[in-house]
């Protein structure tokens, strides 16, 4: 594996390993002033898989993939391609989830209060 292509095997490892589909996995790899641009291409079924609840994973997998760029000196971001006219399920309201109203809950500042930023 050579240094070029590193953050596009572990992207592509790690996918595979959590999708339904890894078959479908496509990853491209191109390189402009912006750094390295991975564009990750699977199977729309395993969107959820890659995306997360609430896009914990997507959002882990780019910090991942951060840390895999820092280590090779360079800026690595991550685009998930989503197909035109696809469409994702509406959004449920609070009611129907079971959450309460945020303003109702009570957040503990009381460790940040004394910080000068």
């Amino acid at each position: 594996m050579s240094a070029d292509t590193r953050d596009r095997d572990f992207l592509e490892f790690l996918v595979k390993s959590i999708v339904a589909n890894p078959n479908d996995v496509v990853i491209d790899r191109t390189i402009d002033e912006m750094g390295v641009l991975l564009t990750l291409k699977i199977n729309p079924e395993d969107m959820g898989y890659v995306i997360g609840r609430r896009g914990q994973t997507a959002q882990a997998i780019r910090t991942l993939l951060r840390v895999v760029g820092a280590k090779n000196n360079a800026r690595v971001n991550l685009k998930i391609y989503e197909p035109e006219g696809s469409q994702r399920p509406p959004r449920r309201n609070r009611e129907e989830r079971g959450e309460a109203d945020r303003s109702e809950v009570d957040i503990d500042t009381s460790s940040v209060d004394d910080l000068k930023i």
